[in-house]
Formats: C-alpha cells, sequence, structure tokens
C-alpha cells in the first residue's frame, strides 16, 4: 500500500528537503504504522511527530485524506492505497 505523506516547510529539513513523501506500508495500515515507517526513515522527523510514549503529540495535526485524524481513531486511524496524509504543525505567535 503507497502512501503520500505532504511535509510543511518547517519539518523539511528533517526528511531533507522533501515536500512529498511517498511511503510504503502494509496492507492494514494505520497512521501509527505509517509513523513507524517515517521513523525509520527519519529520526529526527519522528521526535517533532510523536513523543516519548510514540503518542501524537499535541501540537501537530495529522489529516487523513482530508479529515483530521483525532476525530477518526487516532493513530489507530485506517489507511487506504494512494491515500494522503498531511502533517499541519500548530503556529503559535503573538
Amino acid at each position: 500500500m503507497r502512501i503520500t505523506v505532504l511535509v510543511p516547510g518547517p519539518l523539511r529539513e528533517k526528511t531533507g528537503g522533501e515536500s512529498r513523501l511517498e511511503v510504503e506500508v502494509g496492507e492494514s495500515a494505520t497512521l501509527g504504522a505509517l509513523l513507524d515507517e517515517l521513523a525509520k526513515r527519519y529520526p529526527a522527523l519522528e521526535r517533532r511527530l510523536r513523543d516519548e510514549q510514540a503518542g501524537l503529540r499535541r501540537y501537530v495535526n495529522f489529516y487523513v485524506d482530508g479529515e483530521e485524524c483525532r476525530r477518526l481513531d487516532g493513530p489507530s486511524t485506517a489507511l487506504r492505497d494512494r491515500g494522503e496524509v498531511q502533517i499541519i504543525p500548530s503556529v503559535a505567535g503573538g
């Protein structure tokens, strides 16, 4: 199963400048399994996406085919072949 991951500008330094990643995952893929695969390829990116217990960081949003994963099943959200995951870190300012 192939998933496209869209990487925002602030995180591209962790992916060698890549804005789109094509990631192969198993047949019954979930967001968590996708993040496991990304962690193998980009360890520095992993620290920005998940905490020490492999939980999703609160300030990072993950959209699976346009829907925020926390409104679905979080890391257990099922992925579809040729699906898309968008990573959007929160922006703070004042």
